[in-house]
């Protein structure tokens, strides 16, 4: 089978595409940047087009001839982008997906959207059908994407949408990577009483979903919540990322209340002694008051999704990457693979 993935550089697309690579599919990727494993992915057979979901004649001209295509493409990151950056590519981007796929003739769009549509569950858990009240400007994006998603099934295109939870794994140089490096050292700053509940799905967990997505016919039109077995919480979090890495972390509580009280000079002198931007540690203190736990059941039940990975081995497989990609200090002399 023929297939592109949009957004294939980044850290989700990469390890999509060395499992579609794998199960002897040819592969394109369509992306503005370089991604850290482009040159394993070229060298496994993947066809990396440097272009974007922005600019429709790019998108026909890397999707003509293909089957499938995921729709993974998405600015989110640790850079904080103006809103018509995220409109531009989680909206209009989506929409020249969409119209391109309905115009060759796709079999099926695989669109990866975000828990973060529910925004903080106030019963948890929650499901597909739990509100949409998205807290920020990228979500809200995303709320736009899949409306886009939603005129094209309309008119017949099949699309299955996926709302993954907190991603993490090999490959991951964004909000794990610090939390890995905070715990590393020791100790960790935990704003709140730490029971916030945190949803995380293993990459490789995500990607099976992917595939079941694009191959059950079950999937047509339906929305599945991407997560692993077990929600924490940000404590058990913590303190299983320290296990992970050998490190006894000792957990330094502050009540978030201090935070609003201390007001905007208090957040930038914690972001910087935490070496983080402000804006970036603005968005990371939502992490510890937002509840985003799920049911997956709908995907186990509908689809036959199995988490494979669990909590601790993911990890383990994480902290084990982060060393020998120089990311963490070397421990024993431990090496990493891929995933």
């Amino acid at each position: 089978m023929e297939i592109l993935v949009t957004g294939g550089t980044g850290f989700v697309g990469a390890h999509l595409i060395q499992r579609l690579l794998a199960r002897g599919h040819r592969v394109r990727s369509l992306d503005p940047n370089s991604g850290l494993f482009d040159a394993e992915l070229r060298s496994a057979g993947a066809m990396l087009s440097v272009g974007s979901v922005t600019d429709p004649t790019d998108v026909e001209r890397a999707m003509r001839g293909c089957d499938l295509v995921y729709h993974l493409a998405s600015p989110f990151g640790d850079i904080l982008q103006p809103d018509r950056v995220y409109w531009d590519i989680e909206v209009n981007g989506t929409r020249n997906v969409l119209g391109a796929a309905w115009r060759l003739g796709e079999r099926r769009v695989v669109h990866c959207s975000t828990q973060g549509v529910h925004g903080s569950i106030a019963q948890p858990p929650g499901d597909e059908e739990s509100p949409i009240a998205p807290r920020d400007y990228y979500c809200y994006s995303k709320v736009a994407g899949e409306q886009v998603c939603r005129e094209f099934m309309a008119r017949g295109l099949e699309i299955v949408i996926v709302r993954p939870t907190s991603v993490y794994g090999p490959g991951d140089l964004r909000g794990w990577l610090q939390l890995y490096r905070m715990v590393s050292r020791g100790w960790f700053l935990m704003i709140g009483s730490g029971t916030t509940l945190n949803h995380p799905v293993y990459v490789e967990n995500l990607v099976d979903l992917f595939e079941l997505s694009a191959t059950s016919p079950v999937a047509k039109g339906r929305v599945y919540l991407a997560g692993d077995e077990t929600p924490v919480t940000l404590t058990e979090l913590v303190r299983s990322v320290g296990a992970a890495v050998g490190s006894g972390v000792r957990i330094l509580r502050f009540p978030s209340y201090g935070v609003a009280w201390l007001g905007a000079s208090f957040i930038e002198a914690l972001g910087k002694a935490l070496r983080m931007k402000p804006p970036i540690f603005r968005r990371r203190l939502s992490w510890f008051t937002t509840n985003r736990v799920f049911r997956i059941d709908r995907a186990k039940s509908e689809l036959g999704y199995q988490p494979r990975v669990d909590l601790r081995e993911g990890l383990a497989r994480t902290a084990a990457w982060y060393r020998k990609a120089g990311y963490l200090p070397l421990v024993g002399g431990m090496v990493a693979t891929f995933t």
